[in-house]
């Protein structure tokens, strides 16, 4: 995997339907470009429609627009629901990134809720339909935890915002590890990766309440980091070459902060089969989903 490579070298699409959760702006928007260019059936999954056919015009051949909220359990309940049919790839892209805080519909800490558990239930909801792949956007901030916090998962009483986005971004990463190892059981061909933007310039750096954070943000969005294409790769690349399950890609350049797509570590946290076997049943008993594939005779 060299620096080189670029969107020019996705492979032709056609026939293929990718679902892009938050693909209104950011990492979302370009790589549902990136991938309708190719030739995919791109559904843009968002929580406000006008921005969401807003984005859409930008967005190259065959796509749909429909509607999810990741902080609604019912949505996502809805939006699977409403499926019918084949889904090549599932691209599990939207995130929050340290908010104030607060709590989603279903009453799970925001990011937990959106980042995490709202992709949890998604994933299991969707596998029936699934033919190829899901790619899950992680972050390096997965690093500035030491595990999940399973005692208090939503931070009751004891909230700070980047430890709680540094525990949903880990969750993402015990989620794939998981995921694929549940896939390897039942001999499923399917394959679990995960993918981070590196520094990318997006909307998520404007998120936080902290108006020092904000500023320090800003800067380093203006003169450190790189634009949002460059930050879709990782997730394009695991989601159009042939890579194996667990996968995980990210940029190649120093401090894994910008550069072409490459393989990159996780930590031991985010590597511990036990705690995504024990995340994975919590977020079975928090969401009410369960996994819902078989082995095959």
């Amino acid at each position: 995997m060299a620096t080189t490579w670029n969107t020019a070298q996705i492979p032709d699409l056609t026939g293929r339907t990718a679902v892009i959760t938050g693909a209104n702006s950011g990492l979302g928007v370009r790589t549902a470009q990136a991938l309708g260019k190719a030739g995919a059936h791109v559904v843009l999954a968002v929580r406000d429609l006008d921005k969401g056919k807003a984005a859409a015009t930008e967005v190259p051949g065959s796509h749909e627009v429909r509607r999810l909220d990741l902080a609604d359990l019912a949505s996502v309940r809805e939006f699977a629901a409403s499926w019918d049919g084949e889904l090549d790839l599932l691209i599990n892209n939207a995130g929050v990134m340290i908010p104030p805080e607060g709590r989603t519909k279903d009453g799970f800490e925001t990011q937990f809720g959106t980042n995490h558990l709202g992709h949890f239930a998604l994933t299991n909801l969707l596998l029936p339909h699934l033919t190829d792949r899901v790619v899950t956007v992680s972050s390096t901030a997965h690093r500035y935890v030491r595990g999940i916090n399973f005692d208090n998962p939503n931070f009751t009483g004891d909230y700070r915002a980047q430890r709680a986005y540094g525990q949903s971004k880990l969750a993402n990463l015990l989620f794939t590890l998981e995921l694929q190892r549940r896939l390897d059981e039942i001999d499923s061909p399917l394959r679990a990766l995960a993918a981070h933007p590196g520094y990318a310039a997006t909307n998520l750096q404007s998120s936080s309440s902290n108006p020092l954070m904000r500023l320090v943000m800003a800067v380093g969005s203006r003169f450190l980091a790189q634009d949002a294409m460059a930050g879709a790769l990782p997730t394009l690349y695991a989601a159009t070459q042939d890579l194996p399950g667990v996968s995980y890609l990210g940029p190649d350049g120093m401090f894994e902060m910008r550069g072409g797509p490459t393989l990159v570590s996780r930590t031991a946290a985010a590597s511990d089969p036990a705690a995504a076997k024990r995340l994975w049943a919590m977020s079975e008993e928090m969401t009410g989903v369960t996994f819902p594939l078989s082995k095959t005779e």
